[in-house]
């Protein structure tokens, strides 16, 4: 037997085991007719969730940061945390997503390490996790760390046409990432503090960004656009990025479905941005790999030479998924597009490691445009950026798809 032969036949046996192990979790109070799907679901969250702990006793550390900060990956996973709560009832999973807040947020509510004057769209991404704290708790200091995030965003520079910066240092830029990090906490925000007024810009974020971003011949979106065609990376005509860098189409997948969990029913432009998911949604099928389900790193070039398939936009493209049919924004047809993703993600990406934890592999660590060393978007750069395990960004979406499962 090859090499190739006998990892596959590894990859299998993992895959039957975790099956196993997820029916070992099951009680006997569970129903008889219970799916297989909803037995593995939750229990692979719990089991992921848990080993993230035993690899990161500090949620603000997720991020391979020994210090920890307050930064978008951990609030990430601490959301991810707080929601597998909700469903368990464990609340294990509750105190380390509140330990993280605690951290940060000092006894008069004020947010310690956060530089308003930044203007960074990823810093409002650890407050989505602060409304269900307020909520359980009643501890003011987190709806005042709330409102300090909200106020970032009063002055935040915009486009021209009223679209959010990435950050400071990244002028009339808008990147997908930046629409999960921004537009589901202020559309939370809006619903929870009665600000009718936040659910029109969130709509015109998404829609100022599709417009400048999609591409109707792939389905899919460019990483990123420059309204300025000042960088480099921007093409002169579009101000668009060269490529479309998996990840990136993930934050902004989730971000749709996110947002629309508090848009209310009778906004106008609730419609539009569900018209915008579906565009989505088309691209993301379109682009699946026909052998495993996944999806790659740049995600129209599987075929190309150092091009491989990454988990965490697998991951963040299942959750989106699984969510927009549970709701019914996209057709029914797009849940066996995402449960063959799901059993592609255990078989290809989940190591069972010695001390009983498993992991998730093959993730990006990282990726941007600009900066110093300069990113200029082009495919070898895509493909160079460090791959490695248990990477948040991947963990933390991971949790929140077999969550979905679970629904």
């Amino acid at each position: 037997m090859n090499a190739m032969n006998l990892l596959k036949l590894k990859k299998f046996y993992l895959f039957f085991v975790l099956i196993g192990f997820a029916f070992s979790q099951c009680t006997s109070s569970q129903k008889n007719d219970e799916s297989v799907e909803e037995v593995t679901g939750l229990a692979m969250a719990k089991r992921m969730a848990d080993s993230e702990m035993v690899h990161f006793p500090k949620a603000s550390t997720v991020d391979f940061n020994p210090d920890g900060k307050w930064s978008y990956t951990p609030g990430l996973v601490s959301s991810a945390m707080i929601e597998l709560y909700e469903v368990s009832g464990d609340e294990k999973y509750f105190e380390y997503a509140k330990g993280y807040a605690d951290q940060f947020i000092n006894e008069d509510g004020e947010l310690t390490q956060y530089k308003r004057s930044d203007f960074n769209i990823d810093n409002i991404n650890s407050g989505k996790f602060l409304f269900d704290l307020y909520e359980e708790t009643g501890d003011e200091r987190y709806k005042k760390a709330i409102f300090q995030l909200r106020d970032q965003l009063r002055d935040h520079p915009r486009t021209s046409e009223g679209g959010f910066w990435h950050k400071q240092r990244y002028p009339h830029q808008m990147w997908l990432d930046g629409l999960y990090m921004g537009a589901p906490f202020y559309a939370e925000f809006g619903k929870t503090f009665d600000e009718p007024e936040a659910f029109d810009d969130v709509v015109n974020q998404f829609v100022t960004v599709h417009q400048h971003t999609y591409d109707s011949v792939t389905g899919l979106n460019y990483h990123a656009w420059d309204e300025s065609r000042e960088q480099r990376w921007s093409d002169p005509e579009t101000g668009q990025s060269p490529h479309f860098w998996g990840r990136a189409m993930g934050w902004y997948a989730m971000a749709l479905v996110d947002a629309l969990d508090f848009i209310p029913e009778d906004h106008p432009g609730r419609q539009e941005l569900i018209a915008i998911l579906n565009d989505v949604a088309a691209g993301i099928k379109k682009f699946q790999d026909e052998e495993t389900g996944l999806w790659y790193q740049v995600l129209d070039q599987g075929d190309r030479e150092g091009n491989y398939l990454e988990s965490s936009v697998s991951s963040m493209f299942t959750y989106t998924l699984l969510k927009a049919t549970r709701l019914n924004y996209i057709d029914q047809q797009y849940r066996p597009v995402a449960e063959k993703a799901y059993e592609g993600m255990l078989k290809n990406f989940i190591k069972e490691n010695e001390n009983g934890t498993i992991s998730l592999t093959d993730v990006c660590s990282v990726a941007g445009l600009g900066g110093d060393p300069y990113r200029d978007g082009s495919y070898e750069y895509y493909i160079s950026e460090p791959v490695r395990d248990n990477d948040p960004k991947g963990v933390g979406p991971f949790i929140l798809a077999s969550l979905e499962m679970n629904k």
